[in-house]
């Protein structure tokens, strides 16, 4: 995704195989890319998308979505050309927890059993954001909002624990342009903290998932929002 092509605030996209991520331990965290390294032989044909990347020890992934899986060509050549498969919005916080503590997996399940029926691996996303937040939690802030937000960490991380190979903890919590600084939202008004809560929780909630933090525009080394970022990681660290 370039700078050019960040959507309006709100607008429902899925994750884009392009972006950047951070891979978290308990705290934690180290920096790799959104393609992963996986175990397979460097001899595999390069004759689909996944074979040409585990070449080189790295997986290739898709969005699904699960009003698509009645398509026979879409899921013939999501399941031909890719190894990991993550959820369009059917793992978001408004489709997972449409009223407080009221969880609807029903569509993410279909995203889910799909990927493991066809031998994918599959990436949640995306646990604590700023947007595509329910009506309930929007009205929420300081310390309320801050429980919803653990508590819809752990619900939905409860439902798939042992099951999700690595979750998209946090989700664009960095602000565009040249601040480097953390983006203004209901979330980061409960307390600067609020990523490494989230973190904390999430590794609390399944000990066996790796933990990403998401985000776009991170790409060049010398961009404020990239050093933004990088700062955060080596805090964590540290």
């Amino acid at each position: 995704m370039g700078t050019n092509d960040i959507p309006p605030p709100g607008t429902r996209r899925p994750p884009n195989v392009f972006r950047r991520a951070l891979i978290a331990g308990a705290v934690g965290v180290v920096g790799v890319i959104s393609v992963l390294t996986v175990p397979t032989s460097v001899n595999a044909a390069a004759s689909t998308l996944g074979a040409a990347a585990a070449q080189s020890g790295r997986y290739f992934g898709t969005a699904i979505s699960a009003g698509k899986l009645g398509d026979s060509q879409y899921t013939t050549i999501a399941n031909r050309e890719f190894n990991m498969v993550t959820a369009e919005n059917e793992m978001k916080i408004d489709a997972t927890e449409p009223n407080r503590g009221q969880f609807n997996f029903t569509n993410a399940d279909r995203v889910y059993n799909w990927a493991v029926q066809n031998g994918k691996r599959v990436r949640g996303h995306t646990l604590a954001w700023h947007s595509q937040q329910p009506g309930w939690m929007q009205s929420l802030s300081g310390s309320s909002l801050r429980q919803a937000m653990n508590d819809h960490i752990n619900g939905v991380m409860a439902h798939y624990r042992g099951k999700i190979y690595a979750w998209d903890v946090v989700n664009e919590a960095f602000a565009d342009g040249n601040s480097g600084g953390r983006r203004d939202s209901n979330l980061q008004r409960t307390g600067n903290d609020w990523i490494e809560v989230a973190f904390r929780t999430a590794r609390a909630a399944d000990p066996a998932a790796k933990l990403c933090y998401n985000d776009y525009n991170i790409d060049n080394w010398t961009w404020a929002k990239t050093q933004g970022v990088y700062n955060m990681v080596r805090d964590f660290k540290s």
